[in-house]
């Protein structure tokens, strides 16, 4: 089966400029999807999943710094270039301070563009693929997130996909705070009210699960996220 092209959302009012470098990229097997409008393009980032984002910066109804904003709300790991003509050294620092991967000044060069659009993508292919295959030893506990499995005494539980999601992060950050916006971003797409007690609710399921072991504990620091404390 032929592996799925990567998809770009790529966001640039230049009716000219947007063609030749959709058509550009296209030639180099990506799935391109374009944008000549800031609000569209955020219609268009919430309705598909995308692996990396061009943003123009000066768009009608919406400009590429608030439509990034508006991204990393959503997703706060998808790649995020930044094409622009503004070359102030405060704009470029903003489109940074916005989590921009990349902010690159007009005229540039599309074949530049690509190789940094493969670098990116390639290195979070590794980071990826990592995550996935990594597993955690949680005092007597054994935990494989690819098989969705915790495992005590030779019993398996088999976790839901967000008990999943929410028992990885908390290992990835054991010992440490796991800031409860991070948590509900990722895995619930926002941190609204309704969504923080929905995770509380998962929370209380984990603990649930960890019961068998007195050296593990999920500890709730008010207002700011959880700890999974794994003491000696």
């Amino acid at each position: 089966m032929e592996a799925a092209k990567p998809k770009i959302l790529l966001c640039e009012d230049d009716t000219n400029l947007g063609m030749v470098l959709k058509n550009y990229l296209e030639l180099n097997d990506y799935d391109v999807t374009l944008e000549r409008d800031g609000r569209l393009g955020l219609a268009a980032f919430q309705r598909e999943k995308f692996d990396i984002c061009l943003l123009d910066v000066m768009m009608p109804n919406m400009d590429g710094f608030t439509v990034a904003e508006e991204i990393r709300d959503i997703n706060p790991d998808v790649p995020l270039f930044f094409l622009s003509a503004k070359t102030m050294k405060d704009d470029i620092i903003q489109g940074y301070k916005l989590g921009a991967d990349d902010y690159i000044t007009k005229p540039f060069d599309s074949e530049v563009l690509l190789h940094k659009i493969k670098a990116i993508l390639k290195r979070n292919e590794e980071i990826h693929r990592e995550e996935v295959n990594a597993e955690f030893d949680l005092g007597s506990y054994h935990f494989n997130p690819r098989l969705r499995e915790l495992t005590v005494n030779g019993k398996v539980q088999t976790l839901s996909p967000k008990e999943n999601e929410l028992l990885k992060m908390l290992a990835e950050y054991k010992n440490d705070l796991l800031p409860r916006e991070a948590a509900l971003k990722k895995i619930w797409g926002s941190d609204t009210y309704f969504n923080g007690r929905s995770m509380d609710v998962y929370i209380a399921k984990l603990r649930k699960y960890l019961k068998e072991d007195s050296h593990l504990e999920i500890v709730n620091i008010h207002g700011n996220g959880f700890r999974l404390v794994v003491s000696e």
